[in-house]
């Protein structure tokens, strides 16, 4: 006789088994988009420092360009000037020399030794060897002659000296040499001095830097203040010398 096998029943109550997720699966993920934003930010952050590491250059270029423009404009010198018509023609009516260039080329830094004497061949001098040490600037007028290797120096700082003859028949009036010193004591960069070895039939010599020009005794106080201006204004601090910002007060 067959036999009916029986089918096992499940307990009540059971339920069938619930999946897991795999552990860390989800706390990766977040943190693998953690790590991609923190990336982002700091490349950000690099662009961000490149690009003001560019700006600052581009500033401190531009700052530098305009600092050395300013020091130029305000340490350049000017170009010789032409000597103005009434000083022209203040020095034909007096019988003055026009503005002589006395060499072709005057080389400048000719240094003697501190102290040491020079004979020029040229009277008064306008350029050659000199003494390392300018003429100070204080007293623009002096009662008695000069040192000329100190002056020819002061020339080559582009300064002008008014050289006169204070002795014998030469000798120029005392009204054009009081005009005269009034004149440069209102100029900048300009001496005056007396000058007995002036060549005959001069009473007034102007210098500059390799530039001369000379007037009889018999000069009248205003026609030697209007030559003397005309002179002064054409060479004092501009580039006929070697040195014009050398002295410090162009």
């Amino acid at each position: 006789m067959a036999t009916t096998k029986r089918k096992r029943r499940r307990p009540s109550g059971a339920t069938a088994p619930i999946a897991t997720p795999a552990r860390g699966g989800a706390n990766e993920a977040r943190r693998e988009r953690k790590e991609q934003a923190r990336q982002a930010r700091e490349a950000e952050r690099k662009r961000a420092a490149r690009r003001a590491a560019y700006r600052r250059a581009i500033t401190i270029t531009a700052v530098g360009v305009v600092a050395i423009g300013v020091f130029w404009w305000f340490n350049r010198a000017a170009a010789p000037r032409p000597i103005p018509e009434a000083a022209i023609r203040s020095a034909e009516a007096a019988g003055c020399t026009t503005v002589e260039t006395p060499l072709d080329s005057a080389p400048a830094n000719q240094h003697l030794q501190a102290g040491q004497s020079y004979t020029y061949d040229q009277h008064p001098a306008t350029s050659g060897w000199h003494d390392p040490s300018p003429l100070p600037l204080d007293p623009k007028v002096y009662d008695s002659p000069i040192n000329e290797t100190n002056a020819v120096h002061n020339l080559e700082h582009a300064g002008v000296i008014v050289y006169y003859q204070d002795t014998g028949d030469a000798a120029l009036s005392t009204d054009a040499v009081d005009r005269l010193a009034t004149l440069v004591n209102g100029s900048t960069n300009v001496l005056m001095a007396p000058y007995p070895d002036l060549p005959e039939g001069q009473g007034m010599a102007l210098t500059a830097w390799n530039k001369l020009q000379t007037c009889p005794p018999g000069v009248t106080p205003q026609q030697a203040d209007t030559i003397a201006s005309g002179f002064i204004e054409a060479y004092a601090c501009t580039r006929n010398a070697p040195e014009p910002n050398a002295s410090g007060v162009c």
